[in-house]
C-alpha cells in the first residue's frame, strides 16, 4: 500500500477521535480575556493552550509550554526541518447563529460546526494527526517536525513574538490558517482610528448614540442608533431608501430619549469586506439622510462618510486604493463606529496591496482626515512574499495535488497569519479552495471530509519535508 493509501486509511480509522478532538477544544470559550499572572490572554485562551497540551501528550508528542503563552509538540527528537503554526484562540462567538450557539459544537451533514472549527482549533487537530500518523505508522524520516499552538493570533501575535524570541524558525514553516493550496503572499496592513471631540451643543434634532462593531477584524453586522426630534415613520421612509442601496435592514422603536434604530447586516472577515454588509456605515448613511439639527457632530458624520461610504471598500474616497498583480487589490472595512453628543470615533481595518507604501497609502490617508477634520492614529505592516519557486513550496504543491486531484497554484490573501514575519513561512490549508466556512462569521463549520483531506495531505508534506 503505498503512503498516501496509508494515510488516507488512518483518518478513516480516527474519525471519531478527530471529531472529538476538534469538538473538545471547541467548546472552550478562548476570546481574548483580561491579563492574569500565568495566564497573559485570560482564562479562555489559557484554558484551551492547556487542553490541547494534553491532547498532544495523549498521543505521545514531546510538549513544551513557553510561559503559558504558546505550546508546542514535537514528532520526534530530531533536528527541526518544519515547523506547522495554528492558534487555540478565537474571534468573538458573534450573534446570528442557528445551527448551534459558538461554544456548543454540532456535527451536522457532514459538517462540524462551532467556533473555532476552520479558524484554527480544526485545522491544528488535522496538523496533530498528520504528525501522530507520520509516528505511528512508522514513516522513515531523519528530521523533526513542531506543532506550535498559539493563544494570540486574533488579537497581535504577542504570543508568536515572545516565542521567537527564545526559539529559531525552523528552516521551512506553514500555517493551516487558511485554504489550500498555497498562499504565498499576505497583504500588508494598515490600521487606522479616527477620532473627533467636540463640545456638546443643545439641538432640537440630534443624534444621542450611535455604536456598531466590536472588533477591529470583522465586519460590523449589526449596529443601532438613538435619535430625538423626529418622527418615526419619516425615519423609516429613509430606512426603506437605505435597505434598497445597501441590503442592511432596519427597525425603528420608541425608547425613553427617542427614537430607536436597529441595523441587521452581515458580519465577514474584514480581509473580505465585500462579502458583508456593514452596518456600520449604512447606519453612518441612513443618519446623514436624515434632517438632524446642523452642528458640529452632524458636519462632521457627513465628512467621516465622504471618506468611508458604503460600498467603497477598496479607499477610492480615501485616496488609498492601490492595486497590483501580484496581491490584488487593498481593501478597507471600517469595522468599530462609535459617535454621541461630544466625540465620534472609527476604527479602520486594511489589507494593503504588495506595492502600497507611505507615500500612496499613510501620506493621503493622513491628508484627507485631517482636512475632514478628524485626528488619525494608524500604523502600517509591511506584506509579506515568500519565492513560489522554492523547493518548499513545490512540495507543498505537489502534495496537495497528489490528494486532491487538482492543479495547485499560489494564492495571495488579506487575512494575516503567525508566517507573516517569517523569513520563509506560507499559508496551507486547511479548507478546501472555493470553501467558505463562514470564518469569524455565525455558523463557522469545517467540513469532515476536508478535515480529513487536509490531513492526509500534511502527512505527506511532513513525510517528504522530513525525509
Amino acid at each position: 500500500m503505498e503512503l498516501k493509501e496509508r494515510f488516507i486509511k488512518f483518518m478513516d480509522e480516527h474519525e471519531a477521535e478527530m471529531i472529538e478532538d476538534v469538538k473538545t477544544l471547541c467548546r472552550i470559550n478562548s476570546v481574548r480575556g483580561a491579563y492574569e499572572v500565568g495566564k497573559p490572554y485570560g482564562e479562555g485562551p489559557y484554558n484551551a493552550l492547556m487542553t490541547a497540551m494534553g491532547i498532544c501528550e495523549r498521543y505521545d508528542m514531546s510538549t513544551t509550554n513557553y510561559d503559558d503563552y504558546v505550546v508546542t509538540a514535537d514528532m520526534n527528537d530530531k533536528e527541526r526541518a518544519l515547523d506547522i503554526l495554528a492558534h487555540m484562540d478565537v474571534v468573538a462567538g458573534g450573534e446570528g447563529w442557528t445551527v448551534t450557539t459558538p461554544f456548543d459544537p454540532v456535527v451536522r451533514d457532514g459538517r462540524i460546526y462551532g467556533r473555532g472549527t476552520s479558524d484554527d482549533k480544526g485545522p491544528a487537530v488535522a496538523a496533530l494527526y498528520a504528525m501522530r500518523a507520520v509516528k505511528e505508522l512508522s514513516v522513515p524520516v531523519t528530521k523533526g517536525c513542531r506543532l506550535i499552538l498559539g493563544s494570540d493570533e486574533e488579537s497581535g501575535m504577542s504570543d508568536v513574538k515572545h516565542y521567537y524570541s527564545v526559539e529559531k524558525e525552523a528552516p521551512m514553516t506553514f500555517s493551516p490558517d487558511s485554504s489550500f493550496p498555497v498562499t504565498n503572499v499576505e497583504k500588508g496592513h494598515f490600521r487606522m482610528k479616527l477620532s473627533a471631540s467636540f463640545d456638546k451643543e443643545e439641538a432640537e434634532a440630534a443624534l444621542i448614540e450611535l455604536s456598531s462593531g466590536d472588533t477591529i477584524n470583522i465586519v460590523p453586522g449589526r449596529g443601532y442608533a438613538i435619535v430625538r426630534g423626529l418622527d418615526d415613520d419619516l425615519i423609516r421612509e429613509y430606512a426603506e431608501k437605505v435597505e434598497k442601496e445597501t441590503g442592511v435592514s432596519f427597525t425603528v422603536s420608541g425608547t425613553t430619549e427617542g427614537l430607536r434604530i436597529d441595523a441587521e447586516g452581515q458580519s465577514a472577515h474584514a480581509a473580505h469586506p465585500d462579502d458583508g454588509k456593514n452596518a456600520a456605515l449604512a447606519l453612518l448613511h441612513l443618519i446623514n439622510l436624515l434632517p438632524l439639527s446642523d452642528c458640529r457632530q452632524t458636519r462632521l458624520l457627513k465628512s467621516l462618510e465622504e471618506l468611508f461610504p458604503y460600498g467603497d471598500n477598496r479607499g477610492r474616497a480615501l485616496g488609498i486604493a492601490v492595486d497590483d498583480e501580484l496581491s490584488g487589490p487593498t481593501t478597507v472595512s471600517g469595522d468599530i463606529l462609535r459617535a454621541d453628543a461630544a466625540s465620534i470615533s472609527l476604527e479602520v481595518d486594511s489589507r494593503t496591496a504588495v506595492a502600497a507604501d507611505e507615500d500612496n497609502t499613510e501620506k493621503p490617508a493622513r491628508k484627507r482626515v485631517a482636512e475632514a477634520g478628524f485626528e488619525l492614529d494608524c500604523a502600517m505592516r509591511p506584506p509579506h512574499v515568500v519565492d513560489g519557486d522554492s523547493d518548499f513550496v513545490k512540495t507543498l504543491l505537489r502534495c496537495y495535488e497528489d490528494v486532491t486531484g487538482l492543479k495547485g497554484h499560489l494564492d495571495s490573501m488579506g487575512g494575516g497569519t503567525y508566517v507573516h514575519d517569517l523569513k520563509n513561512g506560507v499559508a496551507f490549508g486547511a479548507v478546501a479552495e472555493g470553501t467558505d466556512t463562514n470564518m469569524h462569521g455565525a455558523d463557522e463549520f469545517m467540513s469532515i471530509k476536508e478535515l480529513k483531506d487536509a490531513a492526509v495531505i500534511f502527512a505527506l508534506a511532513i513525510s517528504e519535508l522530513c525525509r
